[in-house]
């Protein structure tokens, strides 16, 4: 089953590619990047309707003036650009936290401590599932709750979060061995922290 399982993500992958032919393309591309008004103007029409979308073309044109105007930065001009320091030093900070963060080590000890809390062994890889469930799903309430709360709410109050789970997990892998229901408690942990990581960072 598992085979299949894998595999069936190749299905979205082929959806896509069957039907991404059919789909116009990006009015803003092609009036901006291609300079072809009226193939935008094909585009607008074939995504919203007919009627008068003028509004919609002059915000486009717009747009190609705004970034006409704008400098194109190499890599190394938007390091040493001191105007951009602090959203450079921002964005690092997120990127390094998120890779940091601890999710890797709580998909692969995961096993383990499924294992440790007696799950039945064909029962593991169904919870294992349901891990990634949870993720999913958390993700998906992290794109409403971010309209409501804003981004740094989101990723303040995931980080705060997950340290103290991660740190409640240490305390319950230690115990383990002295309490039985340690084992589950790890557990629900595991998912806690999985579900803080979706709707946050």
């Amino acid at each position: 089953l598992w085979p299949w399982l894998l595999a069936s993500s190749g299905l979205s992958a082929l959806v896509q590619l069957v039907t991404l032919p059919f789909f116009p393309d990006s009015p803003s591309y092609l009036l901006i990047q291609k300079g072809n008004e009226e193939a935008c103007r094909k585009a607008i029409r074939k995504l919203w309707g007919e009627g008068d979308h003028q509004a919609e073309i002059d915000d486009i044109v717009k747009e190609k003036g705004a970034v006409a105007s704008t400098k194109t930065l190499r890599v190394l001009e938007v390091i040493t650009e001191r105007s951009l320091r602090w959203q450079l030093y921002f964005m690092m900070t997120v990127m390094t936290t998120l890779q940091l963060c601890g999710i890797n080590a709580i998909y692969f000890y995961s096993f383990e401590v499924f294992h440790t809390a007696k799950f039945e062994e064909y029962l593991i890889p169904y919870v294992s599932l349901g891990i990634g469930l949870c993720e999913c799903l958390s993700s998906i309430l992290c794109s409403t709750l971010i309209d409501r709360f804003g981004r740094k709410v989101l990723l303040w109050g995931g980080y705060t979060l997950m340290c103290s789970v991660l740190a409640l997990l240490t305390m319950t892998l230690s115990l383990q061995h002295q309490f039985f229901w340690m084992h589950y408690f790890s557990v629900i942990l595991i998912f806690l922290f999985v579900v803080f990581y979706g709707s946050g960072p």
